[in-house]
């Protein structure tokens, strides 16, 4: 019988965006719904934004990446797939922690687009004010 790989999982969250991630040990392939992770986020940006985690910890390349995403705009996509690349590390290994913490990779950026208030033009813009 084959000798199993270790699985890691994490979920992470940004706007309205969820990623689910697995990690597993092998030469660093990443795939995004079933795309290859540069066909996915096409901007250098977005790439490196996703990969801070595998830095901060100096695995880059140590894993392969399966990743779930759903909802949002690539830029929520990117930084729920970066906080649930984070989250799988911290299960892969705990001295990876303070590595992860002191890059703030760990926390969920609670930043939300503000609701539509009603008699507004949008959440805080009011319609122009008229004297007379």
């Amino acid at each position: 019988m084959a000798e199993s790989k270790a699985v890691y999982w994490g979920t992470g969250r940004r706007k309205t965006s969820v990623a689910r991630v697995r990690l597993i040990p092998g030469s660093g392939q990443m795939v995004v719904n079933g795309r290859a992770f540069n066909d996915y986020f096409g901007r250098e940006v977005m790439k490196g934004y996703v990969e801070q985690p595998f830095k901060a910890t100096e695995t880059l390349g140590h894993f392969d990446v399966f990743a779930n995403i759903k909802g949002g705009g690539l830029s929520g996509q990117a930084g729920a797939m970066r906080h649930a690349i984070a989250r799988a590390l911290l299960e892969a290994g705990d001295d990876y922690r303070g590595e992860l913490k002191r890059a703030g990779l760990l926390r969920r950026d609670p930043r939300m687009v503000e609701r539509k208030k009603y008699g507004l033009k949008k959440a805080r813009k009011r319609p122009q004010f008229s004297k007379r």
